[in-house]
């Protein structure tokens, strides 16, 4: 068969073709295309996995003069009609105004998922010493107050597939939250895995959630709490802080088990050094970190001086601002002590929301809570949330997605 034929007879095929598909078109309905959201998929994903959620304070309760729970449940006048599922472990971001200036800050969440259920979503919050939004909660919110939170993130969950059966937690102050989060849902049967938590408080007083995590270790045998008093000595508690020592002496001996870390970055500083010492594998230590609070003269390899303040150059969609930052202070923090409403979620140097350009100057990030890819530092890009100033400074930050 000559080319010319051959070439005749592939225009005619798609000639054929297009002469279908034209006819098919004219004889299609005329009714408007379908909003993506008309199909159920869609929906349960949106419902699932929401952009944001606009909640009100339906309880509070008072633990403490300076912790509270707050029990959220979905603000329907506002279009959130029940709240977006999570495993436990997470987090939602909280967005706040305070004195004209919008922040963000991470909460863990304290209630399981199957709590969720009954439209209930609890949040625990302890005054942080120089704490902005925690001081804000615990001293404005009030029931009725309308809350606009995220879908739940974060990573500080149980995976079968990368962590031992067996969990150590560790935890101080309010975090405790997510732990109360896992031995519900393990009690709920919505988890499989025993866990063992070593909660360090300065008194039992200070210990919230202990009576909890009683009863609900007297009716499931994976579940079991050791209080663990730093100032005070109380009949069926260890006293002192948690130590190497003292996590060989509840974990399970003869088989692998896991560490997961929550509280305070003092204890961090403490019990890092601790777990060294077990010859753990990596991937068996889980922390959920909080960076903002880190103070970078604390580490051995900090080079800078904590006492100075440098320049921080800005630049955000088009804008351009010279603000002042300490040297212990995140460039984050620095940011919205001045105004600028730059992007949060993790706070921890992890989730990479606020990944942003270095363009000029020096930072310090310390190295437990650097989360970028080899790809940032290569090409000169830094997390807000957990850098710190070693020179004045210019990063380009991206613009929060709805400003």
């Amino acid at each position: 068969m000559s080319n010319q034929k051959l070439e005749r007879i592939k225009r005619a095929d798609f000639i054929k073709l297009l002469t279908d598909r034209l006819k098919a078109a004219a004889g299609g309905a005329n009714a408007p295309i379908k909003d993506l959201y008309d199909y159920a998929p869609n929906r349960l994903a949106k419902q699932l996995h929401p952009d944001v959620q606009f909640l009100k304070v339906k309880e509070i309760i008072e633990h403490t003069p300076d912790m509270k729970s707050f029990l959220l449940a979905p603000d329907k006048t506002k279009g959130t009609e029940t709240l977006a599922w999570f495993s436990a472990g997470q987090y939602i971001v909280i967005a706040l105004n305070i004195d004209g200036k919008a922040v963000c800050r991470p909460y863990s969440i304290a209630s399981s998922p199957r709590d969720t259920l009954q439209n209930e979503l609890r949040i625990t919050v302890k005054r942080v010493e120089g704490g902005i939004a925690s001081s804000f909660l615990l001293d404005n919110w009030q029931p009725g107050t309308e809350v606009i939170a995220s879908a739940p993130l974060g990573d500080f969950t149980f995976e079968p597939l990368r962590d031992a059966k067996t969990v150590v937690g560790v935890a101080g102050g309010s975090g405790i939250t997510p732990f109360r989060a896992f031995a519900r849902a393990i009690a709920q049967g919505d988890e499989d895995f025993s866990l063992v938590l070593l909660y360090g408080s300065r008194t039992k007083a200070d210990a919230v959630f202990s009576d909890e995590f009683a009863a609900l270790a007297k009716e499931n045998q994976k579940i079991k709490l050791v209080n663990v008093l730093s100032e005070e000595k109380k009949r069926g508690c260890e006293t002192g802080f948690i130590t190497a020592k003292l996590i060989k002496k509840y974990a399970p001996k003869g088989e692998d088990y896991s560490i997961f870390l929550c509280g305070p970055q003092a204890m961090y500083d403490f019990v890092d050094k601790e777990i060294a010492t077990l010859g753990l594998r990596r991937k068996f230590v889980r922390h959920e970190l909080f960076g903002e609070y880190f103070h970078p003269e604390r580490n051995a390899d900090y080079p800078g001086d904590a006492s100075k303040t440098f320049r921080v150059t800005v630049r955000m969609a088009g804008t351009e601002r010279t603000i002042d930052c300490p040297a212990d202070t995140s460039l984050l923090r620095a940011m919205e002590q001045n105004g600028i409403f730059a992007p949060s979620d993790c706070r921890s140097g992890r989730c990479g929301w606020c990944h942003s350009q270095l363009l000029s100057g020096d930072v310090y990030v310390p190295e437990t809570v650097d989360g970028r890819r080899m790809a940032d530092k290569l090409y000169g890009y830094i997390h807000p949330c957990c850098s710190f100033p070693l020179s004045d400074v210019v990063i380009d930050v991206p613009a929060m997605p709805h400003s």
